[in-house]
């Protein structure tokens, strides 16, 4: 059968299935598996049944696990998000055990049948294969409506109206009446941004994320809450001496033993990384110092607990192996009682959160300058990072590993959701029951209530996201249909909040001029891939982003309409380039990109329009260069000859890592939060994530572009990245705009990599280094084999036996 584009929404049910006699087909499998069960010490398990539901090449849909001894009743239903070519929409009937699974067989109806939108309740027949029927001729009873996508309200129109109710089936609703603050790295000095207009007649000031978090922590009362992916005792967070603070010299870890003998409740939530035993090093493959950070608070007041991603019910023995030692706690908020706005009320008190990528950890305080060497003796000499070179300290010298990151704080009704998300977190592995009933406190803290007043233009309408399952969070509902009623995803017994790729999907449907994303990965949408060397099955990286992406920039091109996506990536992912692991991540961000370029080739050359698929998409990675100035920092030692450390710091250069979680869409809708673009964090069951969707209702792009504060933010950003502003900046889905960045960007590649260092590099925003070509392939380019002072492939090396889970 052809296969058929399904982008849209497909509802389906599954409600049971019919005249099924397991019988002999499991005999063999079960006798395995009770001998393994033996072995184990498991005890009987006994076996159970479940559907999945599958388009093309992806599994989108799972029921719960029933007992295999009589006929399932599920009457599950599964909203999905579809951008799929397909033939068929499949449903697979499985037998679940401890070590695995056995297929009993499966069920299937055409595309065709479901893409003008007619609802289909029928009886579909299981086969063991396409040529053979199961004995009694089983049947499978299912319900499937699929609602194109250009049939959305907002399809391609943006937010247009201020009464926009948010992204539905989620677990958090969107709240009114808050206040948001966006932050670009952890500080910004003095007099660095310029004049950047806003509507009003204002002008976007920007906030310094540190400071006002020690800020808030300082002044905390009641409570403080932290979750990290790594939290470490020995940083400081305000360090500007133009900027001192009372108190602003004590390291994180005395600020919060002093508050908690202040009789501020201070409880936290900091991964475990299983590899932190004696075994391996101090620190774990990921130096978080998940043991430092424990052993620093025991004993004390401060409640920090190292708490593994644990996994949830309904996998096998090997796939909870998998979830406790390969994925993570990836979440990073600080939630605090705060004052009153203004100081209108001095006894009373409100809840205040921080979302987004900054972890609370060494290497990720930095300025827009991103340094490699002239901070060396002064903001980071107790503080050097380099996760890229490998023997790099700062005995040695620079480059240290600059970091360009995206916070915020949220305040309002939505900064409750945040505290909620953290309770749940606490309430299943935090072990004593400490968290502060806030009940009790009702005459202090406020109950969940707007701060700002309904025609205030700079109020902010904001949604809470998450990436998370039962095995990180308490409360979850135990039934499918419970569990969908609270926005949640269903599937062998293992209840799924997955509501970030939601927002991201919504978001990208939406938009209608342009999109701007800063993001630690880029992979995904492996249904897709147009690779022929692997079996794209095997690969897993099923979320929808990229393919979304190219869809949207493909459906303007087939209407003539002016759209541009920016993405700005890491020159390569945190570690050691040449790795293994490293070369297999940045192959399959080649195999992503060369899918959507791909796509956008082939509608140009439908249309008969002759264009650089780089003027509809465009990739970016950031980078500085330094002359070496007098009175710099003088190492002692010198790194070994002929190594990437040895030859970055001859040619003074080295990559800006980005660490930033963030899509902007027309200007006027804005996501941050701690999700990478990757199926690590847009899986739901694997790293634990939060996020945060947020607009300005009085600044939409509804007759004009909007110029609210999130488009003083993307100028801020743009202005980082580039060191000046252009008016055609703020159009960025025009030509000009886009021709104007693609140039800066390769100019600045150019002088990065040149031999001669003659001045600072004018910005730091430097083309990707990749080719594209006719056919949408991505190449290498001229002379570009390897990432400058290495010998690391710029478009990967697939990895004939690293697990792909590890790297998706």
């Amino acid at each position: 059968m052809a296969q058929i584009l399904l982008h849209g929404d497909l509802h389906a049910t599954i409600y049971e299935i019919d005249k099924l006699h397991i019988g002999a087909l499991g005999n063999f499998f079960r006798k395995v598996v009770e001998g393994v069960e033996e072995v184990l010490g498991l005890g009987e398990t006994a076996s159970k049944l479940y559907a999945t539901i599958d388009l093309g090449k992806a599994r989108v849909g799972r029921t719960r696990l029933l007992d295999a001894d009589k006929n399932p009743r599920w009457h599950e239903s599964f909203h999905i998000y579809c951008a799929h070519m397909a033939s068929e929409v499949i449903f697979t009937v499985k037998l679940d055990n401890p070590i695995g699974a056995e297929l009993i067989g499966r069920a299937s109806i055409p595309v065709s049948t479901l893409i003008h939108g007619d609802e289909i309740d029928t009886w579909l027949e299981i086969h063991k294969n396409k040529h053979k029927s199961l004995h009694g001729h089983p049947k499978i009873h299912v319900k499937l409506q699929f609602f194109d996508v250009t049939r959305e309200r907002c399809y391609a129109r943006g937010l247009k109206s201020p009464k926009f109710p948010g992204v539905p089936y989620t677990f958090f609703s969107q709240r009114i009446g808050n206040k948001v603050t966006l932050y670009q790295d952890a500080h910004v000095p003095d007099n660095f941004i310029p004049r950047i207009p806003l509507s009003g007649g204002r002008y976007y000031s920007p906030h310094r994320c540190w400071e006002d978090m020690f800020d808030a922590i300082n002044n905390a009362q009641h409570l403080i809450y932290i979750t990290g992916w790594s939290v470490y005792t020995e940083i400081t967070l305000v360090r500007d001496t133009r900027r001192p603070k009372a108190g602003g010299d004590l390291t994180l870890g005395e600020l919060l033993k002093k508050k908690a003998k202040e009789g501020v409740r201070v409880l936290m939530l900091v991964w475990d990384d299983r590899t932190s035993v004696g075994m391996l090093k101090k620190d774990g493959l990921m130096a978080t110092h998940d043991e430092e950070t424990g052993n620093y608070f025991r004993g004390s007041e401060v409640h920090c607990v190292l708490c593994p991603r644990n996994p949830d019910d309904g996998r096998s023995i090997i796939q909870n192996i998998e979830i406790g030692t390969m994925f993570t706690h990836h979440q990073k908020i600080v939630v605090v009682d705060g004052a009153m706005p203004n100081g209108s009320d001095k006894e009373r008190r409100r809840i205040v959160s921080f979302v987004g990528g900054i972890d609370l950890c060494d290497g990720r305080y930095d300025t827009q300058f991103h340094s490699l060497f002239r901070t060396l003796s002064t903001a980071h000499h107790d503080d050097f990072h380099q996760g890229n070179i490998q023997g790099a300290t700062i005995q040695k010298g620079g480059p240290r590993e600059p970091w360009h990151d995206i916070h915020c704080r949220l305040e309002g009704p939505v900064a409750w959701d945040v505290l909620y998300n953290f309770e749940q977190r606490w309430r299943k592995q935090g072990g004593k029951d400490l968290l502060i009933e806030l009940h009790e406190l009702q005459r202090i803290i406020i109950p969940p209530s707007a701060v700002t007043y309904p025609d205030d233009h700079e109020t902010w309408n904001v949604q809470v996201f998450r990436s998370i399952d039962g095995g990180a969070a308490f409360g979850f509902p135990e039934t499918p249909e419970d569990a969908a009623r609270a926005g949640l995803v269903s599937g062998k017994d293992n209840i799924i909040d997955r509501s970030i790729q939601d927002a991201y999907i919504h978001a990208i449907r939406r938009a209608n001029r342009f999109i701007y994303i800063e993001n630690q990965y880029f992979l995904g949408s492996s249904f897709s891939w147009y690779s022929k060397d692997i079996n794209v099955h095997d690969v897993g990286a099923l979320h929808l982003i990229p393919k979304e992406l190219s869809l949207k920039i493909v459906s303007k091109i087939e209407v003539g309409e002016a759209f541009r996506v920016y993405i700005v990536i890491p020159m390569w992912p945190e570690g050691y380039p040449e790795t293994q692991a490293v070369q297999a991540i940045l192959d399959w961000q080649r195999r992503t990109m060369e899918m959507m370029y791909t796509d956008i080739v082939e509608a140009l050359r439908v249309k008969g329009i002759v264009a650089n698929p780089k003027d509809y998409l465009t990739f970016f990675c950031l980078g500085n260069r330094e002359v070496k100035k007098p009175g710099e920092y003088e190492p002692s030692q010198k790194p070994e000859p002929d190594t990437d450390y040895s030859r970055a710091q001859a040619a003074r250069r080295g990559m800006i890592y980005v660490h930033a979680k963030l899509m902007i869409v027309d200007d006027e809708y804005i996501i941050i939060g701690s999700a990478n673009i990757n199926q690590r964090s847009m899986d739901g069951a694997r790293d634990s994530e939060i996020a945060m969707g947020a607009y300005q209702p009085y600044h939409l792009s509804c007759k004009e572009p909007a110029r609210g504060e999130v488009h003083g933010f993307r100028m801020a950003l743009w202005y980082e990245h580039m060191g000046m502003l252009d008016n055609c900046f703020s159009c960025p889905e025009t030509l000009e705009c886009i021709h104007k960045i693609n140039k800066i960007g390769e100019a600045n590649w150019d002088l990065y990599t040149r031999e001669v260092l003659e001045a600072d590099l004018p910005g730091h925003l430097l083309a990707y280094p990749v080719g594209v070509a006719s056919d949408g392939k991505v190449t290498q380019l001229p002379g570009t084999q390897f990432f400058p002072d290495t010998k690391a492939p710029v478009l990967g090396t697939l990895a004939s036996y690293y697990p792909p889970i590890l790297t998706i």
